[in-house]
């Protein structure tokens, strides 16, 4: 009997610790260009800046991403909190899950 209920007691535990891992994650910090999941790293907008094919690509319907090299993170956050780094190399902390990042802070990061 012991035995057993020992044996419960571990696979508990071990199953606690494996679901609360990611709440113990820390944020990740993220630096690249605001840009939108329809254009990514090239805007095709003539004679528009890439901060305005931005804006008019999320407007459209179209999520703000980060671009980090070849990768695009999309940015779980309020709109109007993103959309003045539109176009801008930028430096991003938040909780990283998969290819979308929940964004805690952001701000411009003119150091390349």
């Amino acid at each position: 009997m012991k035995k057993s209920a020992m044996f419960a007691l571990t696979i508990f535990l071990a199953t606690t610790c494996l679901l609360t891992r990611p709440a113990w994650s820390a944020p990740q910090t993220l630096d690249g260009v605001i840009s939108d999941s329809m254009c990514g790293k090239k805007h095709m907008m003539p004679g528009k800046s890439d901060a305005q094919c931005i804006r008019e690509c999320v407007k459209a319907g179209s999520k703000y991403v980060l671009v980090v090299g070849d990768k695009l993170y999309t940015l779980d956050a309020r709109t109007e909190s993103i959309a003045p780094f539109a176009g801008k190399h930028v430096q991003v902390q938040g909780d990283l899950k998969g290819a979308s990042l929940h964004v805690q802070s952001i701000h411009e990061n003119n150091q390349r």
